[in-house]
């Protein structure tokens, strides 16, 4: 158990003292000790790929700041990575793929990726948990299977994943199968996460509200939740919690909370007030600061943080994050400012 469990209690919607808080790419390009890490490894997959760095810009943001939870630095196109797409990462251009799976051929070539090809992260995993000693819990992650296909079908990043969105409809039967195999790999990978020492594990649906409602459900959703059932218990046979976040996905929060998921995480177009009304105590909600709010002034910051946590009401269950991740301009004296508000104001709230 960690000595600070916040985040854990909060996931599991009993009562804290205080409003837990991690933010999304939490370590990352907006911290100058970062930068020079990354410098020194000569390249992000380089970073990522050594456990021992991976390890040391993982604990940065917690050093200048006091954060409740710690997240796994990797990155979510790892797996396709490990199914031989070819992952590099050109500056100002973002991920990109040497071999793109696109048509029919392709992707019935597609194969579960040997998980010994990931050992880099599962090892990352374990070094992050002991360099902790139990300080704050140790978040793993992946994509969702459906954000996975988007990258996988465009070979990189895109404007809307229009290729994507139109394989989807014009061959669902492709689509499925390209999204059943990227099922069997995120739950193996999220299983090897949680038996390495993850404490609680997310879903990043980056990509699923892009998506018709139909097509959500049936790319998307489903493929999350067949994840989330299949997911293990860790090495002291408890169930780790679960965390699903589906960026544009606020029309569907009714039936994101009948995942299985302990936790909705909410994008900033979503009122915290009526998502907790319409799922009532189901799940936790995590979020939900417009990131951009960041790069504006610290009175703003503060303004604006207390707003959400007013509006999440004081009941348990709420753990506090952007609604997307940082932005690598941001001022780390305003991620200050924010972590010092949750923790003040939350617990002016809670009482």
């Amino acid at each position: 158990m960690s000595h600070n469990d916040t985040f854990l209690r909060a996931l599991r919607r009993e009562k804290t003292g205080y409003t837990p808080v991690w933010l999304m790419r939490q370590a990352g390009r907006y911290l100058p000790e970062y930068n020079k890490t990354r410098a020194v490894a000569g390249s992000f997959m380089k970073l990522a790929m050594s456990p021992a760095l991976a390890t040391e810009v993982t604990l940065q943001p917690l050093e200048r700041f006091p954060l409740d939870a710690a997240i796994l630095f990797s990155d979510i196109l790892t797996i396709p990575d490990a199914m031989g797409l070819e992952l590099s990462f050109t500056p100002g251009e973002g991920p990109h793929f040497a071999h793109k799976t696109n048509d029919e051929t392709s992707i019935r070539a597609l194969s579960l990726p040997d998980m010994n090809r990931l050992r880099y992260v599962f090892d990352a995993v374990a070094s992050i948990k002991k360099a902790l000693n139990q300080r704050v819990p140790l978040i793993g992650f992946s994509g969702s299977p459906f954000t996975l296909a988007c990258y996988m079908i465009e070979g990189g990043s895109s404007d809307g994943f229009p290729n994507a969105r139109r394989l989807a409809y014009a061959r669902p039967d492709l689509m499925t199968h390209l999204i059943n195999i990227n099922t069997d790999a995120v739950a193996a990978y999220l299983n090897e996460q949680i038996a390495a020492g993850a404490d609680a594990v997310m879903i990043f649906d980056t990509w699923g509200g892009l998506l018709s409602s139909a097509a959500y459900h049936s790319f998307s959703l489903d493929a999350m939740k067949e994840v989330l059932r299949r997911l293990q218990p860790n090495a002291a046979g408890e169930k780790v919690p679960t965390i699903i976040f589906t960026k544009g996905g606020g029309q569907w929060l009714e039936d994101m909370a009948r995942s299985g998921a302990h936790a909705l995480g909410l994008d900033w177009t979503t009122d915290i007030a009526q998502a907790r009304q319409r799922v009532g105590h189901q799940v936790a909600l995590q979020g939900n600061l417009d990131p951009l709010i960041l790069l504006t002034d610290e009175k703003t910051v503060v303004r604006e943080t207390e707003a959400i946590l007013r509006a999440a009401g004081g009941a348990p269950g709420h753990i506090f994050n952007l609604g997307h991740g940082i932005v690598p301009q941001t001022p780390p004296e305003h991620v200050a400012a924010l972590v010092e508000t949750v923790h003040r104001v939350s617990r002016e709230i809670l009482n």
